[in-house]
């Protein structure tokens, strides 16, 4: 599996590298962060939640299935799960819901937490056992901020944790860089341009930081 982030709380994530191969994007975000928009093709997109930095699906090539709601999905041999949550801790009020994917490729279990805006419950947390890979906003104002997203990761215990949704470069966006989530967390981060793993090559022990370049 390779996973390449795009900016955001966009990944690209493909099973395969190669014409039989799956690839899946997260939402896909659009002219007005300021970021270069991905232009390839696409078999899935999920979606977490109708705002123009995460549901631009019209960006991509191809005729990609959309995932945009709660449920279960079966889609070319990728198990999709979306959960409800919430962009806020008022359980919507502020500024609405949004789904947590869990997603099943490559024998792999991803969590996409979308623009989550509060710590889980237990409902939540039965549905999130078994995570391989995390992929957490980090950045505060409109998502959980860096110690918010530690007592998330606490709560999942996933094996990788890969942090999503803060700014970067000339971003026009209001939030944190990833530099206060790194100290947060207390665990020392591998830099790379894009995760290429294997079922077997997972930590078996302790969790591990990559921080993804774009």
């Amino acid at each position: 599996m390779i996973i390449t982030w795009q900016g955001q709380s966009c990944f690209k994530i493909q099973d395969k590298v190669g014409s039989e191969g799956i690839t899946l994007v997260t939402d896909p975000f659009d002219k007005s962060l300021g970021l270069k928009l991905p232009n390839f093709e696409a078999d899935i997109i999920t979606v977490s939640h109708n705002h123009a930095d995460h549901n631009n699906t019209s960006a991509f090539r191809g005729a990609p299935k959309i995932v945009k709601s709660a449920g279960e999905y079966d889609i070319k041999g990728v198990m999709i799960e979306g959960i409800l949550s919430y962009h806020d801790e008022s359980q919507g009020k502020e500024r609405g819901s949004n789904i947590i994917y869990r997603i099943e490729i490559d024998d792999i279990t991803i969590c996409h937490l979308g623009d989550l805006g509060h710590v889980l419950d237990n409902k939540q947390l039965e549905r999130l056992e078994g995570i391989d890979i995390l992929l957490i906003p980090v950045g505060g104002n409109y998502t959980i901020d860096a110690k918010k997203a530690v007592e998330v990761i606490s709560q999942i215990e996933p094996r990788i944790v890969i942090p999503m949704h803060y700014k970067t470069g000339d971003m026009k966006i209001d939030i944190d860089g990833v530099d206060k989530f790194v100290k947060e967390l207390g665990i020392e981060a591998t830099y790379e341009e894009k995760l290429k793993i294997n079922k077997k090559d997972l930590p078996a022990e302790d969790m591990e930081l990559v921080i993804l370049s774009l």
